[in-house]
């Protein structure tokens, strides 16, 4: 069976990391990634494709059909809103499918005055200001038509920093301030209008417009409500969400809307959910079922590290003591990682040690199998590794003494990593 491809876009943004690790291990998926600029997307799209031009440009649909023709791609994944509402908008001259909802309800999501003259009148939509002179109570709450994740919003407490605020920025809503809890809703609808998914989650902590803390909360009659009547109005088709807000009442009141998944939609992933993947099946006109764990999962964000570097080995020496194994009897998964990952890559692992004991009864004593190395090397405590090895072939040695790197790279001068340096070998790629 031909494996379905399918290009995500832009795919530095988190959401966008999110669906690479959805979709990567998949059989019948094929993930390619693309930018406009370069970021984080190019440390773990292994089929990725920078210096896209940006939507703005005359030449972008002519580059990015190129990208897709040449790549035989069946999908496009959005992963911003204003470039959902650019692809669905052109979405004839584009030559592969956009996984979005239709046109109408992009254009309404994307806007929020839009979206708030929709439902008008609903219980759930906050008190617009149509004008600085309706204000009568404070704080208000400053936020542009066109935004996400909170970015350009502004808490305003008496009227010199409204009148400030909006002479400096035209095309801003004024809204009542929502003071309590903030939930976000992963939604999915079917073609035929049926909601299938709904999953809440919190958002506690929030950096970047993106969600670091947050946990699985019970769906409410109140937000089942709300799902309902936001998918009356408008034709979403696969994933969608919206977020919501507690006013000083206690009522939830809504934020935003979107087409796209998520920043944390992976939350709802990790509980067995693969909302990009139903997304596929579902613009492929196929039976799926949704099948969650119903854990009570929370999550907890991070800045995490990618590493590139220029260069190229195909021999790894690595020690055993304090290295593959290491502190109270522990195996190094983090090492262990990496070794495979070697293995896929076609590079060899040469285990060289002074090990106290017979190497592969200790290997087996730790369901380490010793058909991983490619050699072993087994010296007593007075000889020197470096004595052992070679640099007939580009090579790497993973040591946690200081003394025997220092030696290894004098001597060799082999390239040489501690145990904190493993890290930036991993290739996330692939």
């Amino acid at each position: 069976m031909e494996k379905t491809k399918v290009l995500v876009f832009p795919c530095g943004s988190q959401p966008a990391i999110d669906i690479n690790f959805s979709l990567r291990y998949l059989l019948r998926v094929e993930v390619y990634g693309a930018s406009s600029i370069e970021d984080h997307g190019s440390f773990i799209y292994k089929k990725y494709f920078g210096g896209i031009p940006n939507i703005s440009e005359d030449n972008f649909i002519e580059e990015f059909n190129n990208i897709i023709s040449d790549n035989k791609i069946d999908f496009v994944i959005p992963t911003h809103d204003t470039v959902s509402l650019f692809l669905i908008e052109n979405q004839e001259f584009i030559n592969a499918r956009i996984i979005t909802s239709d046109l109408k309800t992009n254009r309404i999501c994307r806007s929020k005055k839009l979206t708030y003259n929709t439902f008008f009148g609903c219980t759930f939509t906050p008190k617009i200001y149509g004008d600085i002179s309706e204000v009568n109570t404070y704080p208000v709450f400053l936020k542009p038509d066109q935004g996400q994740g909170g970015k350009g919003t502004k808490l305003l407490s008496n009227i010199e920093e409204l009148k400030y605020f909006a002479a400096k920025n035209r095309d801003f809503l004024i809204t009542e301030y929502l003071p309590g809890e903030e939930l976000t809703i992963d939604c999915f609808t079917d073609k035929k209008g049926t909601i299938r998914l709904l999953s809440a989650r919190t958002r506690e902590r929030i950096f970047g417009g993106i969600s670091v803390k947050s946990k699985l909360t019970p769906v409410t009659e109140e937000i089942t409500s709300i799902a309902h009547k936001i998918n009356q109005e408008l034709n979403f088709r696969g994933y969608w969400y919206f977020q919501i807000k507690r006013d000083s009442e206690e009522i939830f009141k809504l934020l935003e809307i979107s087409t796209r998944m998520a920043g944390t939609s992976v939350l709802t992933v990790s509980n067995g959910i693969n909302i990009p993947l139903l997304s596929i099946l579902e613009f492929q006109d196929l039976e799926y079922e949704i099948n969650a764990n119903n854990l009570l999962i929370e999550l907890e964000r991070a800045l995490i590290n990618r590493y590139k570097f220029n260069l190229n080995y195909k021999r790894v020496y690595v020690d055993l003591d304090d290295t593959i194994i290491f502190g109270n009897s522990q195996i190094n998964n983090y090492l262990m990682m990496f070794l495979y990952q070697c293995i896929n890559k076609k590079q060899e692992i040469v285990l060289i040690t002074k090990h106290s004991k017979k190497v592969n009864e200790t290997l087996s004593e730790y369901n380490i199998c010793p058909t991983i190395f490619t050699r072993i090397i087994h010296i007593n405590q007075k000889e020197y590794k470096y004595h052992y090895m070679d640099n007939e072939v580009e090579s790497i040695f993973i040591d946690n003494s200081f003394l025997e790197r220092k030696q290894v790279k004098d001597n060799l001068n082999i390239p040489t990593f501690d145990l904190n340096n493993v890290e930036c070998l991993i290739d996330w790629r692939g």
